[in-house]
């Protein structure tokens, strides 16, 4: 099966993009919260605890992001018969695992 991810496209509303990207720019600040803790020698102990709120941070996104999909992209692709969808999404939550 040919990856079509290049060719395909999601539109998102202005609000929806609102959303994504003020908790990146959020996810931006912690990594570069982390950053700082690195050069100022702090305790590896405080930068795990922080790395491990970027990846919560990271994974709610992408679960976010995940949802939208669902009722969105692939509930369209379905109405439309194209069952192929089914296998991307068992793919992506294969990745997710």
């Amino acid at each position: 099966m040919e990856n079509n991810c290049c060719k395909k496209q999601t539109k998102r509303s202005e609000g929806e993009k609102k959303i994504i990207n003020n908790r990146l720019n959020r996810i931006e600040g912690q990594v570069r919260g982390v950053k700082k803790m690195i050069e100022e020698d702090r305790y590896c102990d405080d930068v795990l605890i922080q790395l491990s709120a970027i990846n919560k941070s990271i994974k709610s996104l992408a679960n976010h992001i995940l949802e939208n999909h669902m009722y969105t992209c692939v509930y369209n692709n379905l109405e439309k018969g194209n069952y192929e969808i089914i296998d991307e999404v068992v793919n992506l939550f294969r990745r997710f695992q």
